[in-house]
This record gives C-alpha cells, sequence and structure tokens, in this order.
C-alpha cells in the first residue's frame, strides 16, 4: 500500500478562527429597557414584504401539494375532502407559531437580566454574523445549531435580535405546549409545535412537510432545528435526523429554489445549567416534565455561576454546491412537483452525507474551556487511581501537555494565555466546585460528598444509592469530557487499534480500526463509507505529534509516543468496557422474552453489581445512552434480532457472535479477510 495519502492533509493549526464579541458588555452598560425598544429592522430576504402568520397558514392551506393529500386521504377514508381539510386546519393551528415582536421585546429584556446573572459572557463571532446576515439577504437561510441546553434557542433569537437580523421560526417539541402561558409566549417568539413521531399520519406529515416548505421557499424566515433531534444528554454530538434537512433541501431539489443556505452553528458552555438533571436521566430518573411551575422552581439557579458561553456562526454551506455531482435534479421533472414521493437512494444517501458534514462542523467550532481538559485527566485518575486524588501541580501540569496535545491536533480551545497556568486550572475547578473536591493541594472528584448527601436525609442509604450518588457526579464531569472526543476520537480508535492489531503492519493495523470503528459508529460523529479518510487523518495526526512513525508497511511508534497512546487508549477505555458489559450481558444473563423496553433496566442492575463488586471500574458504564448506543450497533451487526410477537419485539441474541465481539473488543481480534484500502 502506498502511504503518501496520509500525510496530505491541510494543518488544522492553520485554520483562521473569527475572533470574538462580549454581547453582554453592552448590556452590562446601558439600559435593558431601552435595547428591548429600540428600533428593529432586520434586511429580509430579497426585500421580502412582511407579512402575518396568518396569511402564512392560508398559503399552506390552499397549496398543490397539501390539497392533493388532502383528496388523497378523502378517498382512503370516505370522510369528504371538507372534513379533511378541517382537520389539516386544527393540525396547523396546533402547529403554527404566531410570531409578535411585542413578545419579542419582552423575551429581549428578560433574557438580558436572566443572561447576565447566569453568564460572565457570551461570546459570538462577528465575522460569522456578518456572513449569516449576508446569506439571509441571498438564499432562504436554514440555521442549524448544536443542542447541549434548553437555552439553546433562546439564546439563538436572542443573539439574532441584538444584531438586528430576522428573528427565526423554531422547530419545537410538544412538551413546551404543557407549560400554558410560557408555551404560548414561546410561539409567539416564533416556536412552532410538532409531534416527536407522526406514526404513520399521512396527513399530519403532509401540513408540517408544507408547512416548512412554504416558510423556506418565500424566505418569510430563517429556519432554525436541531439535526440531532433532541438534546444531548451527554454532551456528545447525537446521530443526525434526516426528516427536517430531507425538507429543506426538497424545494432546490425540485428545481423551485436556486440555492438555499445551511448555516451550521456551535454553542459552547462553560457550565450546563442541567448538568446533574441530565446525569440523572442517563441513570433512569425520568425527566421532569416541563411546567411553568417547574420553571419558576428552577429559578434558584440564578444564584450560580455558569461561566462563559461562546457561541460560534459557521460558515453557510450551499445546497447548491453539495448537490452538485452529487444528485441529478432532472428526476424531479418525471412527476408534478406537488405529488409527495418517497426521496430515492441517491437522495437519501445525499442528505446524509450533507447531514454528517454539517454536525462534522458543529464540531469542529466547539470552543473548548480548560475545565473540559480538567475533566479528561480527573476522570482518568478516578478509573485508574487509589482515591487519594491528584496533586494540584501535577494536575496542572498535565493539564498544560494535554492543552499542547489539542492545539497539535487543531482544537478551538480557550485557554487565557495571559493567566498562568496554575490560575487557569484554579479558577476551572473553582467554577465547578460542586464536581470537585480540593483537600491537602490534592483534587479529585467529589464522590465522597455525594455518598454523603444521599446518607442524610433518610439515614443509612443502601450500597446501591450510593453507587448511583457517585454516579451523578462521574457522569456529569464525564458529559465535559465528551466535549472534547470529537477532537481525540479518531487517534484514540488509531491507538487501540495498534494495540491490538496481529502486528505493527498498517494493513493489520487498518483492520483493527476499521473493526473498532465500525462498532462505535454509533456512538460518535463517524461518517459512513469514511473509514480510509478517518484512518489517513489519525496516522497524520499522530505523525505530526511525533507520537507516530509511518514508512510504506509498518506503523510504529516513537520512543516519546508511548504517553499520547496511552492516554488516548484511556479516553476509549469507558465505551470499550460499556460495549463488553453489553455483551457479556447478553451471553450470560438476557432470558428469553427480553425487548428493547426492558434492556436498559436489566442491564443497569447487571453492572450495578458489577461496579459494586470492583469487577468494573468505570461508573460511565451505567449510562443508558451508552448501553443503547451498544445493543443499536449488536443490530446493525446482525448478531442481534428484533422478533415481532404478538406484543412488543423481543430480542433474539446470536450468542456466540456477540462473544466474539466481546473477546474482540478485549483485544484479541480474530483473523478475518479485511477489505484491502488503498492508503
Amino acid at each position: 500500500m502506498a502511504s503518501k495519502a496520509v500525510y496530505l492533509h491541510r494543518d488544522p493549526m492553520l485554520k483562521k478562527r473569527d475572533d470574538f464579541e462580549d454581547i453582554l458588555e453592552e448590556r452590562r452598560r446601558s439600559s435593558d429597557l431601552r435595547y428591548a425598544l429600540r428600533c428593529y429592522t432586520p434586511l429580509l430576504y430579497k426585500g421580502l414584504t412582511p407579512f402575518r402568520a396568518d396569511e402564512l397558514k392560508t398559503m399552506v392551506l390552499q397549496s398543490d401539494q397539501l390539497q392533493y393529500v388532502i383528496n388523497q386521504v378523502s378517498k382512503q377514508t370516505s370522510v369528504t375532502a371538507d372534513e379533511v381539510e378541517a382537520e389539516a386546519a386544527a393540525i396547523l393551528e396546533e402547529m403554527a407559531h404566531h410570531l409578535q415582536i411585542s413578545t419579542i421585546r419582552f423575551f429581549a429584556f428578560v433574557l438580558s437580566k436572566v443572561f447576565k446573572t447566569l453568564f460572565r459572557s457570551v461570546c459570538v463571532n462577528e465575522e460569522g454574523v456578518q456572513r449569516l446576515q449576508q446569506a439571509i439577504q441571498e438564499h432562504p437561510v436554514v440555521l442549524l445549531p448544536s443542542h447541549r441546553s434548553y437555552m439553546d434557542f433562546l439564546l439563538m433569537s436572542y443573539i439574532l435580535y441584538t444584531y438586528d437580523l430576522p428573528l427565526p421560526v423554531i422547530a419545537a417539541g410538544m412538551d413546551f405546549m404543557g407549560m400554558k402561558i410560557v408555551g404560548e409566549m414561546l410561539r409567539m417568539s416564533g416556536a412552532f409545535f410538532i409531534r416527536r413521531s407522526f406514526g404513520g399520519d399521512k396527513l399530519y406529515w403532509a401540513v408540517f412537510s408544507e408547512y416548512v416548505r412554504v416558510m423556506v421557499k418565500i424566505g418569510f424566515a430563517p429556519v432554525e432545528f436541531f439535526l440531532e433531534g433532541t438534546r444531548s444528554r451527554t454532551a456528545k454530538s447525537l446521530t443526525p435526523k434526516l426528516g427536517l434537512l430531507n425538507i429543506v433541501m426538497e424545494p432546490f431539489l425540485k428545481g423551485e429554489l436556486f440555492d438555499v443556505s445551511l448555516v451550521p452553528v456551535s454553542i459552547s458552555y462553560e457550565r450546563v445549567l442541567e448538568e446533574v438533571l441530565y446525569a440523572r436521566e442517563l441513570l433512569g430518573v425520568p425527566k421532569p416534565k416541563e411546567s411553568t411551575s417547574g420553571l419558576f422552581k428552577a429559578r434558584k439557579v440564578l444564584s450560580e455561576d455558569y461561566g462563559s458561553i461562546h457561541v460560534y456562526f459557521g460558515q453557510p454551506v450551499s445546497v447548491r454546491s453539495l448537490a452538485e455531482g452529487r444528485v441529478n435534479r432532472s428526476q424531479f421533472n418525471l412527476m408534478p412537483r406537488h405529488i409527495p414521493r418517497k426521496p430515492g437512494e441517491e437522495v437519501q444517501s445525499f442528505v446524509n452525507d450533507s447531514a454528517y458534514r454539517l454536525v462534522r462542523a458543529q464540531e469542529e467550532n466547539m470552543v473548548l474551556k480548560p475545565w473540559v481538559l480538567l475533566a479528561v485527566l480527573l476522570l482518568q485518575d478516578q478509573a485508574a487511581g487509589d482515591g487519594r486524588g491528584t496533586s494540584l501541580d501535577e494536575l496542572t501540569e498535565r493539564a498544560v501537555w494535554l492543552r499542547d496535545l489539542c492545539r497539535q491536533f487543531g482544537a478551538f480551545l480557550h485557554w487565557p494565555d495571559h493567566m498562568i497556568p496554575s490560575q487557569v486550572v484554579s479558577s476551572s475547578l473553582s467554577l465547578h466546585r460542586g464536581l470537585v473536591r480540593i483537600s491537602e493541594g490534592r483534587v479529585q472528584l467529589a464522590l465522597d460528598q455525594a455518598g454523603a448527601e444521599a446518607r442524610r436525609p433518610l439515614g443509612a442509604a443502601t450500597p446501591e444509592e450510593e453507587l448511583l450518588n457517585r454516579a451523578v457526579i462521574v457522569l456529569s464531569c464525564a458529559s465535559y469530557r465528551n466535549q472534547a472526543l470529537h477532537v481525540f476520537i479518531r487517534p484514540a480508535l488509531l491507538a487501540s487499534a495498534i494495540q491490538t492489531a496481529s502486528s505493527n503492519q498498517k494493513q493489520d493495523v487498518y483492520n483493527s480500526f476499521s473493526f473498532l470503528r465500525n462498532m462505535f459508529s454509533n456512538e460518535f460523529i463517524l461518517s459512513p463509507g469514511a473509514a480510509v479518510q478517518d484512518f489517513e487523518e489519525a496516522c497524520y495526526l499522530l505523525v505530526k505529534s511525533g507520537a507516530l512513525q509511518i514508512n510504506q508497511q509498518e506503523v510504529l511508534v516513537t520512543e516519546t509516543g508511548q504517553k499520547t497512546l496511552t492516554f488516548l487508549t484511556s479516553s476509549l477505555d469507558p465505551f470499550l468496557q460499556g460495549y463488553q458489559m453489553v455483551c457479556r450481558f447478553l451471553c450470560e444473563e438476557a432470558s428469553e422474552g427480553l425487548t428493547e423496553k426492558r434492556f436498559v433496566p436489566a442491564i443497569r442492575k447487571f453492572i450495578v453489581q458489577h461496579l459494586l463488586t470492583g469487577r468494573l471500574r468505570h461508573a460511565e458504564v451505567l449510562s443508558s445512552d451508552l448501553q443503547k448506543n451498544a445493543l443499536a450497533a449488536l443490530l446493525r451487526l446482525g448478531a442481534v434480532r428484533k422478533l415481532r410477537g404478538r406484543g412488543e419485539e423481543q430480542l433474539e441474541v446470536n450468542k456466540v457472535m456477540v462473544n466474539s465481539l466481546e473477546d474482540t473488543l478485549g483485544g484479541n481480534l480474530p483473523t478475518q479477510k479485511a477489505v484491502v484500502a488503498r492508503l
């Protein structure tokens, strides 16, 4: 195999990063009321004349596409077309936004007060805002923010109002409808509400898709939705959902628009408001129902310090450019445009690849704070240590080493270079003092504190309860560590592959890498069909950092490279152990009649026992997200199948295959023929 391609990557360090502006700085100096009531005159798409939300609903109901579906449903159900249209109008009334400037001004005033109390700064890349302003005037725009907090969509609208840009219309879940007054206020600030699933409801899908399409086609306002579909409780990017992306691309594919601009937006929180809530959800505690009373009860967070936020508006991505050479648009001329049709294989592949590219762009522009690096190190120490913690000086020294490695890997790192490293570390530890304990100059996760708090209210807690309370701290810390995983995942997969490969021959290492990458493709954003490119990128980064030397046939670890490889393999350890535990459970404990719904509670009980006996050291394995991803991987690989029964689908386990996968994850790679890649 030729190895030249490995070194063709552009150095990530050469990528220019935009400068940031703190938009709260002005708010701290001037009147919030004057800010909320100021003249708001955003430039619209091609001089579009603004019109009311009611006019938009009329356009949707009268559209040829929706009328066609109404007539089809009428014929299929023997209900008159007028009755079906009335049902469509009711769906639209439940769904549609009622954007009102008075509500926007109210939120502008309130959010200014809230943000100044909660956050030290809200930093926005001005060049990105300028690019967005230009894009809005040229083509319909779709905003695609990352989704890590309830604050995301409020923050986006606040920023656009601040910069005198058109307010977005935002796809929101029906959960917020239960918040009564607040739900209606969100609707009046641009939210439109959709069900989590449509259950094959043809009419509902038609109303929803046409509502979004019409807003995109006429450039009513920027359309905003979350590619991941829901908030990430783990701070890792989730596998993108394609439904809405298909819809917003369709007007271009059908030749109804010259182009559509997709704008990835990366929102990075130094401290997330919901950190403990998310950890408890991952441990099986039901998510609290959204309610107005719950919102008022949560106001105690206003007394906390949540650090800074960085919001990075990425380069607008042209759908026209993405589709060039990928999609033959003439296929859409074979039938009238108003007749709905399922996307063909070519279009589905194009949309899927585009979605992964956009999520990767979000990841690359995430701003990592020093605490993220400290969380990486503290979790590794907790899993491998003796409970004494790490000295503050040693932690600082290792954090500086990791900072430099991150920079070599091209991470977008916000490390205040005007402060000495010990001050940076101390400041970060202070902000996250609920997760760490410093005693006699040594730092460790506050696991004993979590256990003590569990014992106070009801007397002695059971070992299981204490374990779960400690796991809340571990999973909360892991959510910050996870923010950096996109930087390390490809080199970490290569480091693990080197450790498990049958030899140091490049082909053997690639085979191991390809297996691990395939196994974890539900866990991380790894684009389908890009194994060779990811291998090349990993090789490039590890050669660049001095950890590896690669010649025509071999992958060799340098004398100084072992430290880097050990760090990288340790980063992947919780996931390797988690997937192994899922395999072991399915082989040893899974009973007949096991369903997907019963899987998570059953394996949680299995893992708790292993943690209590010390056979497992990573409490992160208790994360339901990790467990579900592992099961999804086994289903995708055919090691587990779903069987339809009278009730729920049951899981059929191929124990021989699952056992082989567990061995492979443990480093015992079976001999197998791999696809030869030209590198």
